[in-house]
């Protein structure tokens, strides 16, 4: 279970207890990130795009929102700035290591196994 960060009320990011856990955090961000990115309606086709390409990436870069591509007027890419698409992947992995941690907490609990404990994790890596 994730640790919990404080008290929050009528909120649909918290767990039995009430409180927020940082698992819900993430998610939280991860979502607001999504919402902004999906709402965005700007987008060229890939030829005027091509003609256009200095433009497509400042207009990413100013607006933080991406600029997307279309191929018959389906989309099928984006251009986003670079910081914004590192946050991102910085908010899938910091999720990916939440999740993981919390499968392995599932399985010790499921099992009845106790943590190692650092000292012995460290010793076992030569650290010590």
């Amino acid at each position: 279970m994730s640790p919990n960060l404080g008290p929050c009320v009528d909120n649909p990011y918290t767990d039995t207890s009430g409180m927020r856990t940082s698992a819900d955090l993430y998610v939280q961000r991860v979502e607001v990130l999504y919402n902004m990115y999906m709402s965005t309606t700007e987008s060229f086709n890939i030829t005027e795009a091509r003609k256009r390409l200095a433009e497509v990436i400042d207009q990413a870069h100013a607006e933080h929102e991406p600029v997307y591509l279309t191929r018959r007027g389906r989309r099928v890419a984006a251009v986003i700035d670079a910081d914004d698409l590192k946050g991102i992947l910085e908010l899938a992995e910091d999720m990916a290591d939440i999740r993981a941690a919390e499968a392995a907490r599932a399985e010790m609990e499921a099992t009845g196994e106790q943590p190692i404990p650092w000292d012995e994790v460290k010793a076992d890596l030569g650290l010590t």
